[in-house]
Formats: C-alpha cells, sequence, structure tokens
C-alpha cells in the first residue's frame, strides 16, 4: 500500500515526453492521451513555452506525458530557453516521443533534432510518431513513415491522429510498454501538477494567439497577478476574480492585441473566460490589461519575471 492505494504487480509508472519541431501536434497529442485539455494548442509554431504535464492513469499504469516547446533554431534568449526546457525534460523522462506531421515532408529541423536525439537514445528508447494523419493521404503517411525511420533507429513507429483518435490508444499503450515497474507517482483523478495559475494564463495566451499574425505572436507572454474567491457569492453559486496581464513588446502591439474600442480584448476576455471555466469548474469574472514590456524576449531579467 501507498498513499495512493494498492496496485498490481506488473503495474509500470514513469514519464514521457513529445518533442519536435514547432507545430508538429505535440500538444494536441498530449491532450488526446489526457483526456481533456491541459496543454494550449494553435495553428502558431512555438505556442508552447513550457513543459507542461499531464497524467494518464490507467488499470495497468500510470503515464507521466511531459508536452515540450518546439526545438528550433533560436533567435532571441527566450528562443535558446525554450530549447533548453526541452534538452533538459529528455534527459530525464523514461521515453520520447519524436513528432513528424504527416502533411508535411522530413526536413532539416527533424534531421537536427534526430541527431541531438541520438545521444539520448542509447540509454532512453524513442519512439517514432507520424501526427496528423486525418490531414494526410495514405501514401503521405507512407512515404512521412519511410523518412521518419532514415533519420534514425526507433524502438517502436507509429501513425496517429489525436483529432480522430486514430492508434492515440496503441500509442499509450507502447509508451507504457518501455515504463519501468513501479508505483503510482500521483494521486487518482489527478490530470496535470501544474498551478491553476500557469494553466490559466496559457488560456489567456492561446486566446490572445487566435487572428493575430506575423511577428506578434512571439511577442506575447502572460502572468496572471491574482485569483481570489468573490466573497458576497452564494455557496452553490461560487465566482473566482481573475486578473492577468497581457505582455507585448511594442506600443503598436498592444494597440493590435486591444483592437478598435477594445473589441478585440473583449473577444479574447470571451474566449479566454470560457476555457477557464471549463478548466475549473467554476464561474470566472477576468479582468485583462495589456502592458509594454519592451524587448522582453532578449532581456533576462524580463524573462526572469515572466517566468522564463
Amino acid at each position: 500500500m501507498t498513499a495512493f492505494g494498492s496496485w498490481p504487480e506488473d503495474f509500470r509508472s514513469g514519464f514521457a515526453c513529445f518533442v519536435g519541431r514547432p507545430n508538429a501536434g505535440k500538444s494536441t497529442l498530449t491532450n488526446a492521451l489526457i483526456g481533456q485539455k491541459i496543454a494550449i494548442t494553435s495553428s502558431r509554431p512555438q505556442t508552447t513555452r513550457h513543459a507542461i504535464r499531464g497524467i494518464v492513469h490507467r488499470p495497468d499504469a500510470q503515464l507521466v506525458v511531459v508536452d515540450t516547446p518546439g526545438l528550433h533554431k533560436p533567435r532571441t534568449l527566450l528562443g535558446s530557453r525554450l530549447n533548453d526546457v526541452v534538452r533538459e525534460t529528455w534527459a530525464e523522462v523514461d521515453v520520447v516521443g519524436f513528432c513528424v506531421p504527416a502533411d508535411q515532408p522530413v526536413g532539416r529541423g527533424d534531421e537536427f533534432i534526430a541527431n541531438e536525439l541520438k545521444s539520448v537514445a542509447g540509454r532512453t528508447p524513442v519512439v517514432g510518431v507520424v501526427t496528423k494523419t486525418d490531414k494526410a493521404q495514405p501514401e503521405q503517411i507512407a512515404e512521412r513513415l519511410t523518412q521518419l525511420t532514415e533519420l534514425m533507429e526507433f524502438a517502436e513507429v507509429v501513425p496517429c491522429s489525436a483529432k480522430s483518435g486514430y492508434q492515440v490508444q496503441l500509442l499509450a499503450d507502447l509508451l507504457v510498454g518501455k515504463l519501468p515497474e513501479g508505483p503510482p507517482l500521483y494521486p487518482d483523478g489527478e490530470l496535470t501538477d501544474e498551478p491553476e495559475e500557469t494553466l490559466v494564463a496559457e488560456l489567456v495566451r492561446e486566446a490572445a494567439l487566435e487572428g493575430v499574425r506575423d511577428e506578434l505572436p512571439h511577442s506575447i507572454a502572460v502572468v496572471v497577478e491574482e485569483m481570489i474567491e468573490r466573497e458576497d457569492r452564494p455557496a452553490d453559486d461560487p465566482m473566482l476574480d481573475v486578473h492577468a496581464t497581457i505582455f507585448v513588446e511594442r506600443q503598436s502591439q498592444k494597440g493590435i492585441v486591444i483592437g478598435r474600442g477594445g473589441e478585440r480584448l473583449r473577444h479574447v476576455g470571451t474566449a479566454a473566460r470560457k476555457q477557464i471555466e471549463a478548466l475549473l469548474g467554476t464561474k470566472i469574472y477576468l479582468d485583462l490589461h495589456v502592458t509594454v514590456a519592451k524587448d522582453w524576449q532578449r532581456d533576462p531579467r524580463q524573462l526572469r519575471k515572466l517566468g522564463f
């Protein structure tokens, strides 16, 4: 017995992480495995900025999935720090899933990651994952599998689609099969160990990313200043007041995020509030402010302040 109850003799538990270039479908796949949204997704490359842990509970295993930022050629100090997060993560997990999307050819970015992964492949199994099969024709998927297996030697290779659910369960089985035997690491029912403030800030950032273009997505950061329960509410109808700040790098970007007459910021608030209420299971009053933190992606002091 442990604090988390009894478990079968051959129970497995451990950590897996997904790596790949930006926009390879890692966050969507993480959410599909967990069965609930814990990692934000966007059509924008480099959406993920933290290693977010989600927990898959099964009768035979507990799989902790770590979603990592996309490994890329960094142009800023933030970019370098995100790459460090990826390398630190894959050095510590029990199995790595290397993701390439079915609808795009394997390229130099994938080769770069494969070469880096070869340094851990000796001690940590690497599973090749072809994602987004719902967006590709059968011949494209076959071509992608061939290209992927030419990059390096994999413990397993599997095509899947987080969107349609195709072979997501098989992928979970393959990852679990690589975990060591041992007791559960988290209490039953816990889906992530991320602080609620982190998840809320990420949902606000996801809403702010929608519909903006060019360099702005990389310039947006969000910090939750406070989350407090409103005192004058009936016990059966609580409400949480959430105060968050959206940081951008230039005054012109502030205007884009707020929009004419504040219209865009209201839209961001509405979209984020729905997601936050679904996550926390309670009504939310969301108060958003937009502030300029000049060139924060390149400033070590500001990066620390924003949690990087």
